[in-house]
C-alpha cells in the first residue's frame, strides 16, 4: 500500500469511450492513496469528459505540439506517470520527463491474431480491469463501482426540451460511429426502430443528423426524435441518463450509458464483445451475427466492408423482445453482466 502523498499524471488522448472507461482507475487512485493528486492529460477536444470530474484535480490538454506539452508537464514535477494510452507520443512524454511509470498492456500480438486469424487468445478480462493493472503497484482495487460521468449543470437537458411525444418516456438509440462498418445501414436502423416501437430519440453528432433525419422521415415524429447534432457531449450523456433504455452501435455513447448504469442492447458490426470492450457494469444484450468466420475484422473499423457484403450488419438478427418497456417498469439495472 503506498502511503506518502504522490502526484500521479494519468494519461490518456482519445477517444470518448477510452476515457470514460478509465474513469475507475482516477477514482480508485483518488480514494485509495492517501493525499493522491490526479491530474489527466487528454486532448483539448475531450476537455470536457474531465474536467466536471472532481476527482481529477487538474486537467492538462494537448492542443497539437507536443514539445510544448511536454515543458508544462515538466513544471508539475509528477511522482508517477499512469500510461493508460501507449503509443509512440506517451512513450516519448515518459522518456523525456524521466519519472517512474506504469503503461497499459494495449495486447497487440493477441489482438492481432484474433483479427486476422480469428484465433481469440484474448484474456477473459475487460479493458477497465487491464487499465486498473496499472494501479496494483499502489495497492489499489477495483471498489466495483464501475464507470463514472459527471454532467454539470449546464448541460442537464430538461424535459421540456424533448417533443411532447417523448416527455413521458423514451428509448435513447446512438447511431453514430467512428467507422462506417461499426454503424447499421439507414435502411436496417429503421428496422430496428420499426421493430422498438416506443418513443425514440437518435443521438449522435452533426455527422449523424443526415442519417437521423432519414429515419425520421420514414417512421414519423410520433416515433422519432432526431437529436443528432443538436446537443453538446455532456447534454447527449443528460439525454442517456434520462431514456428507459439504450440502442448503441460499439461507440462511445454505449459507454457513457454504462456509467448511468442503462440497459443498453449492443449493436456490433466488425467488432466482437471478445475484444474486452463491452459494456462495463450494466446489464446489456448483446446483438451481433455469430455465423460470419470473417468477424473480428478490424479492432477498430473501416469504411466499407472489405468482403463487399457487410452481413455483419446486414443479417444481424434482431432477435430481442423489449419486456421492460411492455411492463412499463422501465428497464432493471441491478444486474452487472451481460444478459444472454
Amino acid at each position: 500500500m503506498h502511503t506518502t502523498p504522490a502526484k500521479f499524471l494519468i494519461i490518456r488522448f482519445s477517444s470518448i469511450g477510452d476515457i470514460v472507461l478509465t474513469t475507475p482507475v482516477i477514482r480508485c487512485l483518488k480514494q485509495q492513496v492517501p493525499g493522491a493528486e490526479i491530474h489527466y492529460c487528454t486532448k483539448r477536444s475531450f476537455q470536457s469528459l474531465i474536467e466536471s470530474n472532481p476527482h481529477v484535480d487538474k486537467g492538462i490538454y494537448l492542443d497539437g505540439n507536443l514539445n510544448d506539452l511536454i515543458r508544462q508537464l515538466r513544471t508539475e514535477r509528477y511522482d508517477y506517470i499512469i500510461d493508460l494510452h501507449n503509443n509512440l507520443r506517451t512513450r516519448i512524454i515518459k522518456l523525456r520527463l524521466a519519472v517512474p511509470s506504469r503503461s497499459f498492456d494495449k495486447l497487440n500480438w493477441e489482438k492481432w491474431l484474433y483479427v486476422q486469424f480469428k484465433v481469440n487468445t484474448m484474456p477473459p478480462l475487460h479493458i477497465v480491469d487491464r487499465y486498473l493493472k496499472t494501479t496494483e503497484s499502489f495497492g489499489v482495487v477495483n471498489d466495483g463501482k464501475g464507470l463514472d460521468y459527471f454532467i454539470p449543470y449546464k448541460d442537464i437537458v430538461e424535459p421540456e426540451w424533448f417533443p411532447i411525444t417523448h416527455r413521458r418516456g423514451f428509448v435513447a438509440y446512438a447511431i453514430g460511429g467512428q467507422h462506417n462498418t461499426k454503424k447499421l445501414p439507414v435502411a436496417r436502423m429503421i428496422e430496428l426502430c420499426r421493430k422498438i416501437n416506443y418513443p425514440i430519440v437518435l443521438l449522435g453528432g452533426k455527422e449523424d443528423a443526415a442519417a437521423g433525419e432519414e429515419v425520421r422521415q420514414a417512421l414519423g415524429d410520433k416515433l422519432i426524435y432526431n437529436a443528432c447534432g443538436k446537443y453538446n457531449l455532456n447534454q447527449s450523456a443528460s439525454i442517456l441518463q434520462q431514456s428507459a433504455l439504450v440502442f448503441s452501435h460499439d461507440t462511445g455513447l454505449m459507454h457513457i450509458a454504462a456509467a448511468f448504469r442503462k440497459k443498453i442492447y449492443a449493436i456490433w458490426g466488425n467488432t466482437t464483445p471478445q475484444l474486452g470492450m463491452y459494456p462495463y457494469k450494466t446489464n446489456f444484450v448483446s446483438l451481433e451475427n455469430k455465423l460470419l468466420p470473417c468477424r473480428p475484422c478490424s479492432k477498430i473499423g473501416y469504411d466499407q466492408c472489405p468482403k463487399g457484403h457487410f452481413n455483419c450488419m446486414n443479417e444481424l438478427p434482431f432477435d430481442f423482445d423489449l419486456k421492460e418497456l411492455k411492463r412499463g417498469t422501465g428497464p432493471s439495472t441491478r444486474r452487472t453482466g451481460p444478459e444472454r
